[in-house]
């Protein structure tokens, strides 16, 4: 089975040399966030995720999760004891507020953290995910009362939190969902209604589990104007705010899924269960994209970890394994190592240009989540604030994508023991396989991107994230070193910027237009956003060997890389670009009845 090696070297480039961590963390007034504390948390974070998590993997897909009679879910063997390390060594607190018991670590922290413990195990890891995002949605939407009384619990990792907005007739179209909540005479609501597809909606790791729940309230206003959030425990504080009383939530089943085998996907039943009201009434989508914002770019997290699992495992293989002859060896055995034809260097080139890109700009985007929040300079957050906006979408829908054709790539390097279950990396595309689907399918995110975020702002978030790159260019113009690159990724973004204008000119005449064009637009942003990265890794590494700095070997490596995306991916944007100009026209003139007789 593959044995996961957290890529500590690359995570550290990344952080240190690429994106300059430590100058990041002073502009937001932590001077305490330093390389010594980073590396040395990262080191502890490896060394858990090796030794704990990445153990309970292949028997969680294995056994996966067991629903009882009495409508318990029983995790897979390990997942509870390492759960509760998890909870005592305080990774479940790292990036929490001091104020409710938590380490006070910047948010963005928690992306090489949970990149780490994803890749080990993404079916154990999504229990606490979420709790992660109803963190940041209680914190900015709930009374004082109620983050008082559950944001320490959560924080800790003591209680679970889950998002409960999909029910069997509506999925994206919430506005027609069925999950009622009436008010009571104690100031608080019984909710009432089944939700679907709920992540860690039961399960035995914790005491308590926190359920957000959408629902409508008497007389609220049709469709999604009329949804209000509600906090739903499934069991209701004592005085102590020890759980103690049952509060009617159950699970009705577990789904049997593709993927996440060790990760409880529940039909919850809430039935007049005690809630209360987060933010204000009707405002429950407001204050659940905070929560779903977050989750997202959580997904492409998960995207890309599956991705690096799925790369070591490939790489290990093919050094491996001898078949045929090829001009890298030596005619000494009697066939060669796989990784010597070019082929098969096609494949690894692939998985390794797209992972690591990827990790540059999933990493980013956490960080503009730490500048929207606590930059001192209002300018400074806004900014942050329009570039975490445009490039979520991105990151969960981008990212998510490439994880299907990594994971698929791994599966061909193997050949016929990549489609059999023995060798494990199978799971990779298994479990890969949702990230393109929740929180908003890809085709959401795509529409998302170009139609709230770009065509909503009136192009003003184009142009925010056109203005990043476009910077980049022209501070790097007359490198001759980067031209290769610079001149490359300014043309593709000039041609974005065009594309941009047309589609936005077309909407306006035709509205399928901008769903014609939107996923199309979708990959071409992503295409751009790693050439970006790509010029970025490249401008380090060069003046890293100019400096004669770190492993010469290693920023080597990366420039061909460099080359091999911008050479042998990067067109791929150009195809992106020919579709999204084609228009709705294709698309729609086919009657619905013909597509099939």
């Amino acid at each position: 089975m593959p044995q996961y090696k957290v890529p500590l070297r690359e995570i550290r480039y990344v952080l240190h040399d690429v994106l300059r961590a430590e100058k990041h963390y002073r502009e937001l007034g932590r001077d305490d966030v330093g390389t010594e504390l980073i590396d040395g948390i990262l080191d502890e974070c490896a060394r858990f995720a090796e030794n704990v998590i990445a153990p309970t993997n292949e028997p969680g897909d294995r056994i996966g999760v067991r629903r009882t009679d009495d409508g318990r879910v029983i995790t897979p063997p390990g997942y509870i004891e390492a759960y509760r390390q998890y909870v005592s060594d305080g990774w479940a607190a790292l990036c929490g507020s001091p104020e409710f018991g938590g380490q006070g670590l910047p948010e963005s922290f928690g992306a090489p953290v949970g990149e780490m413990l994803v890749t080990a195990n993404m079916s154990w890891k999504l229990y606490s995910g979420l709790t992660d995002s109803a963190v940041l949605c209680l914190e900015e939407h709930a009374s004082d009362e109620l983050r008082r009384l559950y944001l320490p619990k959560l924080i800790s990792g003591v209680w679970g939190g889950t998002m409960c907005l999909s029910e069997s007739h509506a999925g994206t179209d919430l506005g027609i969902m069925r999950t009622r909540a009436e008010p009571d005479a104690g100031g608080s609501y019984r909710v009432s209604g089944t939700k679907i597809f709920i992540t860690s909606g039961e399960h035995d790791l914790v005491e308590n589990i926190v359920h957000l729940v959408l629902a409508k309230m008497p007389g609220a206003p049709s469709g999604s104007r009329g949804i209000s959030l509600f906090l739903v425990p499934k069991f209701l504080p004592d005085a102590d705010g020890r759980p103690a009383a049952a509060n009617g939530v159950s699970c009705a089943g577990v789904e049997h899924k593709l993927g996440i085998h060790g990760s409880a996907t529940c039909v919850m039943n809430f039935e007049n269960s005690r809630g209360w009201l987060i933010g204000e009434p009707n405002s429950g989508l407001k204050c659940m994209f905070t929560m779903m914002n977050h989750a997202r770019l959580w997904v492409g997290l998960q995207g890309l970890a599956q991705c690096e699992a799925a790369y070591q495992a490939s790489v290990a293989y093919a050094r491996e394994r001898r078949q045929g002859r090829n001009s890298s060896g030596d005619g000494s055995a009697i066939a060669d190592p796989i990784i010597g034809h070019p082929d098969v260097r096609r494949m690894l080139l692939t998985q390794k240009a797209l992972i690591e890109g990827g990790r540059v700009l999933t990493y980013f985007a956490g960080m503009q989540m730490d500048r929207a929040l606590h930059h001192a300079d209002p300018a400074a957050r806004e900014l942050a604030g329009g570039l975490l906006a445009i490039l979520t979408p991105v990151v969960k829908g981008f990212i998510t994508d490439m994880s299907l054709e990594c994971t698929s790539l791994a599966i061909q390097v193997h050949g016929g023991h990549g489609y059999v279950r023995e060798t494990g990396v199978e799971q990779f595309f298994r479990d890969a396989r949702i990230t393109a689907i929740y929180e908003g399918a890809n085709g959401i995110q795509a529409m998302d991107l170009l139609g709230r975020k770009v065509l909503g702002s009136g192009g003003a978030l184009a142009r925010q994230l056109g203005g990043v790159i476009g910077s980049f260019c022209e501070r790097h113009s007359r490198s001759e070193e980067l031209a290769e690159f610079v001149t490359r990724l300014t043309g593709l973004l000039k041609e974005w910027s065009e594309a941009t204008e047309s589609i936005a000119n077309r909407a306006a005449r035709d509205p399928d237009e901008t769903g014609a064009a939107a996923m199309d637009y979708l990959q071409l942003t992503g295409y751009l956003c790693l050439a970006w990265c790509w010029s970025r890794i490249a401008a380090v590494s060069f003046a890293a060997l100019h400096r004669g700095q770190g492993d010469a070997d290693f920023h080597r490596a990366k420039l061909a890389t460099a080359r091999f995306y911008f050479a042998r991916l990067l067109p791929r944007a150009e195809t992106h670009l020919d579709a999204l100009g084609a228009g709705a026209r294709t698309l729609m003139e086919l009657p619905a009845g013909h597509f099939a007789f």
